[in-house]
């Protein structure tokens, strides 16, 4: 598929309506279609990987297209400048979210959680903090130690009151201690840490991540 085809076939898609029940959950409406992360997952099944199109979709600046565009990209044909330049790009979670599902597939995930960490930029700060999350989920073959380095990261930047970030950073401290019994132990000492912390920001992650790794269901799931 061209790119042409694949925009039309997304605009032919467009639903406004999904488009301010989107808004609401805090998404940017701006070149927004309101078309369903399960939609552009089939449309990427019937395209398939394929990298040159993926950043022509990317720079039409639509939403649904920069989402489909981290689909039928290539991790391993993925440089740190297409990174950044996408990361700079950004300007909404799910967008974001998205995308670093496919940036944690590249060779540059682990060094771009911790270059992008103390960013001023909204979204790319996010980023750092979800790829670390989903790492935590994904990489099952990374020993504790890569993830033990995100720790004083996370209580750097766990005073940052903006809401996509605290969210991001709390979101990493919960997936990273909840990988195994050791990183629970570690990840409940940092958020212990986060609460002597004077910022309401600090605060709540503290006592957010505290409550879910600690609580029964989570202990018991827990692998040494």
């Amino acid at each position: 598929m061209k790119k042409p085809e694949v925009i039309a076939k997304l605009q032919s898609l467009a639903n406004p309506v999904n488009v301010a029940g989107m808004a609401r959950y805090g998404i940017n409406p701006t070149n927004t279609l309101g078309i369903s992360i399960y939609i552009l997952r089939e449309i990427a099944k019937e395209i398939g990987k394929d990298d040159a199109l993926a950043d022509e979709l990317w720079v039409s600046g639509i939403h649904e297209a920069r989402i489909l565009a981290s689909y039928i990209a290539d991790p391993g044909k993925t440089t740190e400048e297409r990174m950044d330049r996408w990361a700079a790009d950004f300007d909404s979670w799910d967008v974001c979210d998205q995308v670093c599902g496919f940036f944690e597939e590249t060779p540059y995930a682990y060094h771009k959680a911790v270059t992008w960490s103390d960013r001023h930029e909204e979204f790319v700060k996010r980023a750092a903090f979800a790829i670390m999350a989903g790492l935590a989920v994904h990489d099952k073959k990374a020993d504790n130690s890569q993830f033990e380095r995100f720790f004083p990261i996370i209580v750097r930047e766990s005073s940052d009151d903006r809401n996509f970030v605290r969210k991001a950073v709390n979101w990493a401290l919960r997936n990273i201690g909840k990988r195994n019994r050791h990183l629970n132990e570690k990840a409940v000492a940092t958020a212990c840490q986060i609460q002597q912390i004077d910022s309401r920001s600090a605060r709540w992650i503290a006592a957010d991540a505290l409550r879910e790794l600690t609580a029964e269901k989570t202990q018991g799931k827990l692998r040494d």
